[in-house]
């Protein structure tokens, strides 16, 4: 039906593999309005040009709608990874044809970190490319699908984009007992949600 399912064992598969797959992560109508919400924004040209990473990209950090997921989601990446998190950032990026995404490890803030498909226009699935420790593996995401790594410490990347276009966001959590947990919040003082959008993604998750 599209919805959330608990993932069996999967605090275990986790901490083996440092990667998990969680497929209708999103309901439909979340999924949506979230693709709408971004892709309007970057249409309306109200998204950072880029970073260092993937130039020219419409992309932005700390969105109050993002951040609302990122909180909303906390637990169940907890029951996914098996480990108590607290959230430190969101950013999403709204990636076009020829677009790449290099070869790279995050930042101690993303020590638990999940990747979401929102939506994409594109003929065919855009893998990210994952090196958890035995050989790179080519992760196929539809839309409203997530992957959660260990983005500290697993390779991931993306090759050349064949589509038109694909909007992912990114929700990266910190372990509270683990050796990165002073990155909480990111180092802010909160995360930056606003009253309207927490309260209406809420319901949507509902």
């Amino acid at each position: 039906n599209g919805r959330w399912r608990p993932v069996t064992n999967a605090g275990s598969s986790f901490a083996k593999d440092r990667y998990l797959v969680v497929r209708n992560l999103l309901t439909p109508s979340l999924r949506r309005f979230l693709e709408d919400y971004a892709s309007g924004l970057a249409k309306r040209g109200r998204l950072q040009d880029g970073d260092i990473q993937v130039p020219g990209t419409p992309c932005r950090f700390g969105d109050p709608v993002m951040e609302s997921l990122l909180q909303a989601l906390c637990p169940r990446f907890e029951q996914a990874s098996g480990l108590a998190l607290w959230p430190t950032y969101s950013y999403f990026r709204v990636y076009a044809r020829g677009d790449r995404l290099p070869r790279h490890t995050d930042l101690s803030s993303c020590y638990i970190s999940a990747t979401v498909n929102l939506g994409q226009e594109a003929d065919a699935a855009w893998p990210i490319w994952i090196d958890p420790g035995a050989g790179p593996l080519a992760i196929e995401l539809s839309p409203g699908d997530a992957m959660i790594y260990r983005g500290l410490d697993v390779p991931h990347w993306r090759e050349t984009f064949r589509g038109a276009r694909l909007t992912q966001v990114f929700l990266h959590y910190v372990d509270q007992d683990g050796p990165h947990r002073e990155w909480k919040f990111d180092k802010r003082q909160g995360l930056d949600i606003q009253p309207g959008p927490d309260a209406m993604l809420r319901k949507l998750i509902r």
